[in-house]
């Protein structure tokens, strides 16, 4: 990277050079979303909006002068046509004339206007896009532009990088006078080719989408080149502060320590996911010397608000004199703290009719260590983390400059609690059940394990899939993508177990639910069982569950947020098994460590429950083993006979299948289900009378 490169980055002109650009304005102004979003440095993730003016037929066929604008919600960079809103453009531009419009009537005045009532709801931005006298019109949030948006003396070095082709409006909240400002001073200057909203963002026009998108990516390269000139001898952030750095391996053992404890203290009124990032540009803000100031100044974008708060939560460490047991108690500490603040953030701003939103924050900065994203979902946390990627952008140019400035907390409030920037919100999927919780299943790859994965999964949980079988377990969470984590190894070995933690951690930040299903059978005459098949099972079985339970209690513990174990183990550790004392006597002690589990993890409000399944022979690897053959043998049946045997032995006469054992695991990893329960049985076996507890 050159010198002049380094402080903060130009964009790439992606304007198709051979052709494949639609004939249509609406199909030009798509592909112009694309491109734009296409680069998380020039459109944020469901920031910025876009239009096109042309003509349309409306609901009886007549053509009518149209403005098609993006929808509130999508994002550029994979909106479809069916994203943006067509609206009747002499409705709209009749507004030009008044003096004044709430933003209730211009939302109510905007829904007549649209040609298809069933639409999206047009962008917060409409007015602003129909008053700029122009075919194309593109608003986004550069990070060039942004440096200059959100530096203290903005005004005076946007006009010496622009001269007469920028205007400057100080900052106002999107709505109906900064449409009309705009639009006025579009009207009013000419010359001008662009116009830069303090602490915000730019706006550009054109005659045709590729003109509009090409004076966006020209305007970013020309900020950028213009701030990479002024601050070519200076550091990013002042430069590294004092101190040794963390080497990678010792940062990852710190990260694994202290990340269930800022995980539970994080979530206070709902389930957070984790997700961090050491990345070099991170990595290179939080060693920084200006870091601790700059993070208390606000965002670098009223589009972040919503998702990031006005301000992060900073964690001062000092790796010489602090260990993981002091940073632990201190995010402890601080978390509480930011939450008290922002109620009093809340109570100093708000009416009578504001909810004040889940008070913990959204991003958090380790001194040295790193950036940790926090949502009730990945989706979210990596959302937030991505935002203030953008921050840390504008910080450094803005700081270099003379210094990063923000709105103030009233602006700040009243962007983050306005309705329009919360109906984006609303606009998401109900949760899940489970959402912004964790599970991790012990033999995922099995039948049962993978029905249970994608039980908890469809419930809206993060899933770590552990098993010896690591292709299998990897399959087993493919199709979710950022929200599943697959893990290969041994649950009799410690060092296997406590690695697959560890990495559960590292993933989302600790877990909530535990998921005991790691199997294994045999089945012999005790005369004949070996003493290498007896240790099997009692090994698998029962060491195996226990190094898997003592480390969830380890993590949860540290979460201090309660949560639940679930052990699958089967009809067995009720009934006496013929010719399977091995197997059934390792189930049994699985189902009393369980009761001994439940009485340990009470007061910290660990919940520990006992699912037992019988002869759930789809999808399973025990019964695809000779265990099939040697039940068979016992029944004195032929094994193609077993399914129909032990279907006709059950007081409801039928099988039992994987994702029937899966849908009783949820109950008991559900609050909201058992909550109030604990060292409880369920048994799921079709009914078999020798196992009723009693």
């Amino acid at each position: 990277m050159s010198t002049l490169e380094r402080m903060v980055a130009p964009a790439e002109d992606r304007w198709p050079a051979d052709g494949g650009v639609p004939g249509d304005a609406l199909g030009q102004v798509l592909l112009a979303s694309h491109l734009l979003g296409a680069d998380r440095a020039v459109a944020n993730f469901g920031g910025g909006n876009t239009s096109a003016k042309g003509r349309a037929a409306d609901h009886v066929g007549r053509q009518v002068e149209v403005m098609w604008v993006k929808g509130s919600g999508s994002d550029l960079a994979t909106m479809e046509r069916k994203d943006f809103t067509a609206l009747r453009l002499d409705e709209v531009l009749a507004l030009f004339e008044r003096d004044e419009m709430s933003d209730e009537e211009m939302v109510a005045h905007l829904a007549r206007c649209q040609i298809d009532p069933a639409a999206p709801r047009s962008s917060i931005e409409t007015l602003l896009h129909a008053f700029v006298p122009a075919a194309h019109v593109h608003h986004t949030h550069p990070d060039a532009v942004g440096v200059l948006a959100g530096t203290r003396d903005g005004e005076r070095l946007v006009d010496e990088c622009f001269g007469r082709e920028a205007v400057w409006i100080p900052y106002i909240r999107p709505g109906f006078t900064l449409a009309k400002q705009v639009g006025e001073a579009v009207r009013e200057h000419p010359a001008a080719r662009l116009v830069i909203l303090a602490k915000h963002g730019l706006v550009v026009w054109g005659d045709s989408a590729e003109e509009a998108y090409r004076r966006t990516i020209d305007t970013i390269n020309r900020a950028a080149e213009f701030v990479n000139a002024r601050t070519a001898d200076q550091p990013r952030f002042g430069g590294p502060a004092a101190g040794d750095a963390l080497d990678s391996g010792a940062r990852r053992e710190l990260l694994r320590a202290v990340l269930p404890a800022l995980r539970g203290a994080v979530s206070s009124e709902r389930s957070k996911v984790l997700v961090v990032d050491t990345s070099a540009r991170v990595e290179e803000f939080v060693t920084s010397r200006a870091a601790g100031e700059l993070v208390g100044v606000g965002a670098a974008c009223p589009d972040h608000l919503v998702h990031t708060k006005r301000l992060p939560l900073w964690v001062p460490f000092d790796p010489e004199g602090d260990d993981a047991g002091a940073l632990t108690e201190r995010v402890r500490q601080l978390v509480a703290g930011f939450r008290r603040d922002y109620l009093a953030y809340v109570d100093q701003h708000r009416d009578e009719a504001t909810a004040p939103a889940d008070p913990d924050p959204r991003v958090v900065l380790i001194q040295h260590v790193g950036l940790v994203g926090v949502g009730a979902s990945t989706r979210e946390a990596r959302l937030s983390r991505d935002l203030y990627h953008r921050a840390i952008e504008v910080m450094a140019g803005a700081h270099a400059l003379g210094g990063f400035t923000s709105l103030t907390e009233q602006e700040s409030f009243s962007v983050e609690y306005w309705p329009l920037e919360l109906y984006k919100l609303s606009l998401r999927p109900p949760p899940g059940e489970l959402q912004g919780k964790v599970a991790l299943v012990t033999g995922a790859a099995g039948g049962i394990g993978r029905a249970v994965v994608d039980e908890l999964a469809a419930a809206g949980a993060c899933v770590v899939a552990f098993d010896l079988d690591g292709e299998g377990a990897a399959e087993a969470v493919e199709p979710l993508g950022d929200a599943g984590r697959a893990v290969a190894g041994d649950v009799t070995i410690e060092a296997t177990v406590r690695e697959a933690f560890g990495q559960a951690v590292e993933a989302f930040g600790g877990v909530d639910i535990v998921v005991l299903g790691a199997g294994v059978a045999s089945s012999a005459p005790i005369g004949e069982t070996t003493l290498a098949e007896w240790e099997r099972n009692h090994t698998v079985l029962g060491t195996g569950y226990f190094l898997v339970a003592r480390d969830t209690f380890r993590v949860l513990r540290a979460q201090r947020r309660g949560g639940a174990i679930v052990v699958v183990a089967s009809k067995n550790a009720l009934v006496a098994g013929k010719n399977a004392a091995a197997y059934s006597s390792a189930k049994a002690a699985e189902l009393h460590l369980a009761r001994c589990l439940a009485e340990e993890g009470g007061p910290d409000g660990i919940r520990v429950n006992t699912v037992n399944p019988d002869a759930v022979l789809q999808g399973s690897r025990i019964w695809d083993s000779g265990w099939r053959e040697e039940r068979a043998g016992a029944y004195g049946i032929e094994p193609d006979e077993l399914e129909d045997y032990y279907r006709r032995r059950t007081t409801l006469g039928v099988n039992v299948l994987p994702e029937d054992v899966a849908r009783a695991v949820l109950h008991f990893a559900s609050e909201a289900r058992s909550g109030k329960s604990t060292g409880n049985i369920l048994n799921v076996d079709g009914g078999v009378s020798a196992a009723y507890p009693r």
